[in-house]
């Protein structure tokens, strides 16, 4: 039987990584609730019935109002199937307010309890950093990518999977008197454990330039059905 301290460290270590369960997504990546699977005929359909039209120039591109922001939406398919929601800006700002709104979107991610951060760092961009510097001549790029939660996240079964890959590495004496640096490692094998588990539910988004002016362009990404050399 598991140490009694060790459910205890494992319940804590879930309760601060996923805060807000009751917020999570389903098992597929979604885009405003809508899994991002099936035909892109079907994608379509659902996103008009959202609010979104055609564009008077391509059908297959929609337009409307995303996150208070006026957006193109682009669907992309692999074998049929939609893998991916590509949602672009509609119109370009400075590089002053596309600083703003990159940071505004890392808060947005960070404070909702749907996703957790790909990566242990600080995506926003500092105040006197020179974006058109860094991205013509360094070729730098500015992204942020973050994982969505399942919806129907079972607490109490996912605690029992981190038991046992904590299990696997320390003993039961040492996790259940663990010192200091222990519980950090412990933190750090367990983020890293859910981190590759629901990284086929990804989100990123990146600054994008144009004539000297900038977007952002968002991805919604179901790595399910993304190639992965099968055909190959």
């Amino acid at each position: 039987m598991v140490a009694k301290n060790l459910k205890k460290i494992v319940m804590v270590f879930i309760l601060l990584i996923l805060s807000v369960v009751s917020y999570a997504q389903k098992d597929v990546t979604q885009f405003l609730g809508i899994p991002v699977d099936g035909s892109k005929s079907e994608m379509i359909k659902k996103l008009k019935a959202k609010g979104f039209t055609s564009d008077s120039f391509n059908k297959d591109v929609l337009v409307g109002e995303f996150n208070g922001t006026n957006v193109n939406i682009y669907i992309a398919t692999t074998n049929n199937k939609v893998s991916r929601i590509m949602v672009c800006d509609a119109n370009t700002i400075s590089e002053v307010d596309i600083k703003i709104r990159f940071n505004n979107l890392c808060h947005q991610f960070q404070n909702n309890g749907r996703y957790i951060p790909a990566m242990l760092s600080n995506y926003e961009i500092s105040e006197n950093e020179d974006i058109s510097y860094e991205m013509t001549v360094n070729k730098k790029r500015y992204d942020a990518v973050y994982y969505q939660l399942p919806a129907d996240l079972d607490t109490l079964a996912f605690a029992e999977e981190i038991q046992s890959v904590l299990l696997s590495k320390y003993t039961e004496e040492q996790l259940s008197n663990p010192i200091e640096e222990l519980q950090t490692e412990m933190m750090i094998s367990g983020l890293s454990y859910m981190l590759d588990k629901y990284s086929k539910k990804t989100v990123w988004f990146k600054i994008d330039e144009y004539y000297g002016e900038y977007y952002v362009t968002m991805f919604y990404d179901n790595e399910y059905n993304r190639a992965n050399g099968e055909d190959l």
